[in-house]
Formats: structure tokens, C-alpha cells, sequence
């Protein structure tokens, strides 16, 4: 089948067969693409933003590179801006891509390929054509040399195929995964010529040359970088990039505390911020700048699944290994009590890992659910099939006592006892370990934590250390518990296999920090990834959500299905809403606005 449109729709029974070509305006997963063939431009952006002006943002921690898609080193997070895709997303679709590098796509009807053609007009910033050699070259580098997520995400490609100087092939090993085609859409594509003679497996000290609307201008390593907009950019006036990358110039300072990162922004050093710490929204944005309107405050709702934020614990470790333990330390964090005096009430507790969506688990299991676990009734706990899971309750006064009370009955279960106050083994060594943060705003968390767990004799020990040594520990796997988020989307896929399965476990980088290692999860992931409808999608996903909930590998926290955001009042955006909430690159600098809120500063009004 012959596609000559933008990209090709797959329909949740397989590609659409045709008699002739046909034009689609996306690619879209279990369903069609929502846009019309001759779109202009994303129904939520303004296509007549003005382009112009510089935007300052901050971050936490620190940068020594510029390649992000290797595990040494610490990226700077702008230096992905800079590289383009085959397919750019359409942010207020759940699961939808549109043309940009490429601009036709070949997928025959056994499904065991995908083909796409390169635009004749797409460039790199350095002036060379984007060629299907580069396609070529950026796939196998990164499933050979890059972070092990992309070994994950492209398993299923036998090969890469040049058919010319604008034409590539995907070969795939089978048609199961429905998928596919839109991950390869999504690979970033990197100039083969500019990477000649260098060490792709080494931090980047060279600023890179992309495709993408950015390009990397001045920077500081450690403290600032500087993205300035490409002015003749091929793709400028694309329907994927109208009224999108308006600033000339986006800012980022980096600093290794968020208190300095907050009086930087309150000062006007920085533009725009978006807030996590409910007690910094509720408490810290009280200063004159809001009180004379300079300063906008907003709580904008998202429509976006929220995921699994939690205490993640290492099972690598023998004294997170058993199931019991686990589940004991989540029994003694007291969520009611951490919402009302830390969090002003502001959190909803999460217990799922595709929480605010309908891919997360419920109840018991029944219906296919039900028949597809009970082909592992024998090796599951029993719990899955008996109780719906439900994290405890509490009064909110901090005294947990039903909670202790069962965490110390799980504990004696798996062979600890209270000793002196202290929770010891059969050898007589004490329950102790560490909990690893990243920014010190968490401690006020982690402590009360600690304390709960002193009352079962538990010796827990905060360490708060820089974000490049994080992300260190967090990639070698070298913590007990750490605070982590496991995003997800409204249609998981391969993804799933690098979060969940044995094989990653084992993987430096990888993205499963728990290191779970299941056979019942090992063969739920595939059938989430290879779901061939809407109706099997949920089925595995539930199935898969309630496995993981009842092996108890984190401790769950919380979460908030809105973006907060505060920004000094010179923005212009659109009024089209969009599922993220903000979409930033959507945003412009009001010369008005601008004009007006320099006045006022300068007068102190």
C-alpha cells in the first residue's frame, strides 16, 4: 500500500487496506488521526504568533555535555531542542504524529516494514541535506552506542535499509507490535557527516548540529545555555511548526538549589516557572510582583494520565528483596497526615501506575482481565485475586498506629523482630538503609517518613546529594529508595518493556530502578505493547498494573492532574486549551505586555 500523505493512520484492526493511495493526515494509534489531509497548523497554537525575544527559565543542577542520549555524562536538557524527527507529535491527541522530516510513508500490508521518505528541502543548521543515510546512521548508533532505552525501543527492527538518497526502509522482525512505526517516526535524527571523527560514547563538549528549530548558542557549562532560533529554518511554515518556537532566544540557568532558583525568579532574573511543591504554590509566592499583578499565578488542569510517583525500592538489594518488606514500608507512610500539614491538602494519593486514566486497575479483576490472570492463579499472590489493592487510610494526626501494626506483622512474617528497639534479623543485624534524594525541598518529606519508621525499629537515613550524582546512583543502580516518577501515557508500549522486564533489569541506565524481574510481569509486557484494540490494550494494562501494585515495589506517593505555573506578565499564548495544560513553545512574547510591565518595574509602580 502506497501512502502518499503526510504519514499513514493505523486503525486498531491493522493498516487500512486500499485500492489505490491513500492521503491520511497522521498517524495515529488504535484509531485515526483527528486532523483534516490539509491541516494548516495544531488547532491550539496562535499561527500568527509573533517570533521574536528572549525567555530566561531555570533548572536544578548542573550540565557537563551536550549529547543527551548516552548514559555518561549530564546533558543539558535544551541540547535535545536542537534535533528533529521523521514525525512530530500533536500534543492534544493521545497517541498521534504528523510529518516533519519526512513527508510519505510506505507500510505494505503484512505490516512487516515501514518506509519513509525524506523531504527534499529538510537541512540541517549547518546547511547539509537531512538524507536517509543520516536516518540510517542515527538508528544504528543509538541502539548500538546510546542509553539502553533505545536498544528497548527499536528490538523489534531487523535492519535499516537505505533505498536511496531520501528513502529508508525499517525492516521489522514481526507485525505484533502496533507501535513501531510511530517510535522509529519519534527517532531523532543526527548528522552523520558532523559526527565523523568523533566519540559518540563520550560527553559532547561541542555544540551539535541539528535539524530542529534551535540550534545551541552561548553557554556556561555548569551554569547557563543559550538556544537561539534558527532564522531561515526549512520547517518554519510546516503545519507542525506554525505558531510554535517563537523566541529568538531561550535562556537556561542552572542552579543547585531550588530556593536560589526561587529568588532568582522573584527578582526577575527569570521569566517563567513551573511549581511542584505544594507548600512553596501555597506559601511562597506572596511577594510584591504577584501583589501588582507583574507576577502571574495560575493552576492550569491537564488531561494527561499522571503515572507512579513514589519511594521507589531497590529489590537488587537482599533487604528489599522480599514482597513483604516492601509492602511493610509502604504501610507506615502516612499520606493523610504528609497532605494536610505538609502539602495543604492539595495531593490526591496515587495507586496505580496509569493513575487518572482508564488503563489503571480497579476492584477485583473480573471479565478478561480475570481470564488472562488466571493462568498465573498459582504463582501470584493470592491478594490479586482476592482484595482490591487500597493503600491504608488514615486519621491524619501522624499516629498510624492499624498501619504499624501490620507492617510489623509482614516484618515478623519475613524473619525481623524488635530487639532493643531496634528491628533486627536472626543474625542480629539491624534494618537499615538509605533514602536517596535529589533536592533538599524533599527532606521535609522524608524525614516525618523516617520517623515513622523509627517506631518500628527502623534505622532510615536521608542523603540529599547533587542531581549529577543522582542520576549516577540512580543509573548504576547504586541506592535503596529514591524518589522517581514513572510517566506514562494514554497508550503504553515499548516503553513498558525497559520499565518492567527482567532483561532491563540488568541494563546500566536502564529505566527499571526497582529492578523488577517477574515472569507473570515478563509476559503481561508483550501483550500491552502488542495489543491489537482499544479493548485488549486495557485488559493488559490492567492486568499488568494490578501485578506490579501487589508486588509492592514502591511506596506510593501522590499526585495533582493540573500545571502550575508562574510567569512575569509579558507572555502572550493560546487560547485553544491543550491536553498537557502548557505547551510553552506555544507561548510569545507580548511587545505590549513586554512594554508595559518594563514600565511599571521602572517606576516602581
Amino acid at each position: 500500500m502506497r501512502v502518499i500523505a503526510l504519514v499513514l493512520g493505523l486503525f486498531a484492526a491493522g493498516v487500512a487496506q486500499a485500492q489505490g493511495p491513500t492521503r491520511t493526515p497522521g498517524l495515529a494509534l488504535l484509531g485515526t488521526a483527528a486532523l483534516a489531509p490539509d491541516f494548516s497548523h495544531f488547532p491550539w497554537v496562535n499561527p500568527d504568533a509573533p517570533k521574536g525575544g528572549e525567555v530566561a527559565l531555570s533548572t536544578i543542577g548542573t550540565f557537563d555535555s551536550f549529547n543527551p542520549f548516552i548514559v555518561r555524562g549530564q546533558p543539558a536538557a535544551a541540547a535535545a531542542q536542537v534535533f528533529d524527527s521523521l514525525l512530530a507529535r500533536n500534543d492534544d491527541e493521545p497517541e498521534a504524529e504528523y510529518g516533519r522530516l519526512a513527508d510519505a510513508i510506505d507500510i505494505p500490508a503484512d505490516r512487516m516494514s515501514v518506509t519513509f521518505d525524506i523531504r527534499p528541502e529538510a537541512r540541517f543548521s549547518d546547511g547539509f541535506p537531512v538524507t536517509a543515510e543520516d536516518v540510517a546512521w542515527s538508528f544504528d548508533t543509538l541502539r548500538t552506542k546510546g542509553r539502553p532505552l533505545y536498544r528497548q525501543y527499536y528490538a523489534g527492527v531487523a535492519e535499516a535499509v537505505v533505498d536511496g538518497p531520501r528513502r529508508i526502509t525499517f525492516r521489522f522482525l514481526s507485525n505484533a507490535n502496533r507501535e513501531l512505526p510511530m517510535i522509529l517516526g519519534e527517532l531523532p535524527i543526527l548528522p552523520k557527516h558532523w559526527w565523523q571523527g568523533r566519540d559518540f560514547e563520550h560527553p559532547l563538549t561541542d555544540p551539535p548540529v541539528g535539524s530542529g528549530p534551535y540550534r545551541i548558542g552561548p553557554f556556561d557549562f555548569g551554569r547557563s545555555i543559550t538556544l537561539e532560533r534558527v532564522p531561515d529554518w526549512w520547517a518554519a511554515d510546516l503545519p507542525t511548526a506554525k505558531g510554535r518556537y517563537n523566541f529568538d532566544r531561550i535562556r537556561t540557568e542552572y542552579f543547585r538549589d531550588s530556593t536560589v532558583a526561587m529568588e532568582a525568579f522573584k527578582a526577575g532574573q527569570i521569566d517563567y516557572r513551573s511549581e511542584n511543591a505544594a507548600k512553596e504554590w501555597a506559601t511562597g509566592y506572596d511577594f510584591p510582583a504577584v501583589q501588582k499583578g507583574w507576577v502571574r499565578k495560575e493552576a492550569i488542569r491537564d488531561q494527561l494520565p499522571t503515572g507512579m510517583q513514589g519511594w521507589a525500592m531497590n529489590t537488587r538489594r537482599p533487604l528489599l528483596a522480599d514482597r513483604r518488606v516492601r509492602e511493610a514500608l509502604a504501610l507506615a507512610f502516612d499520606f493523610q497526615w504528609a497532605n494536610a500539614n505538609l502539602f495543604y491538602g492539595a495531593y490526591t494519593r496515587t495507586e496505580s501506575y496509569f493513575s487518572n486514566s482508564d488503563l489503571a486497575s480497579s476492584g477485583l479483576p473480573e471479565g478478561a482481565e480475570l481470564s488472562l490472570l488466571e493462568r498465573w492463579r498459582d504463582t501470584l499472590p493470592a491478594e490479586v485475586f482476592t482484595e482490591p489493592y487500597k493503600l491504608p487510610v488514615t486519621d491524619g494526626s501522624g499516629n498510624n498506629r492499624e498501619g504499624l501494626r501490620h507492617a510489623l506483622a509482614l516484618l515478623r512474617q519475613a524473619g525481623w523482630e524488635v530487639k532493643d528497639r531496634k528491628l533486627v534479623d536472626a543474625q542480629g543485624q539491624p534494618f537499615r538503609f538509605e533514602i536517596l534524594l535529589d533536592e533538599p525541598s524533599y527532606e521535609r518529606v522524608a524525614l516525618p517518613y523516617r520517623q515513622w519508621l523509627a517506631r518500628l525499629g527502623i534505622e532510615a537515613s536521608v542523603r540529599t546529594v547533587d542531581a549529577a550524582q543522582y542520576q549516577h546512583r540512580l543509573d548504576t543502580y547504586d541506592f535503596d529508595m529514591a524518589m522517581v516518577v514513572i510517566g506514562q501515557s494514554d497508550s503504553p508500549g515499548n516503553e513498558q518493556t525497559g520499565m518492567w522486564t527482567c532483561g532491563a533489569a540488568k541494563l546500566e541506565g536502564g529505566d527499571n530502578l526497582m529492578g523488577v524481574c517477574d515472569p507473570v510481569v515478563d509476559a503481561l509486557v508483550p501483550l500491552v505493547v502488542n495489543a491489537s484494540d482499544r479493548a485488549d490494550l486495557l485488559t493488559a494494562s490492567h492486568a499488568l498494573d494490578r501485578v506490579l501494585l501487589w508486588g509492592w515495589y514502591m511506596v506510593p506517593n501522590w499526585h495533582l492532574a493540573a500545571v502550575r505555573v508562574a510567569y512575569w506578565n509579558r507572555f502572550g499564548r493560546p487560547d485553544a486549551p491543550v491536553r498537557p495544560g502548557v505547551v510553552f513553545d506555544s507561548w510569545w512574547i507580548d511587545a505590549g505586555k513586554s512594554a508595559a510591565l518594563e514600565t511599571a518595574r521602572s517606576a516602581g509602580n
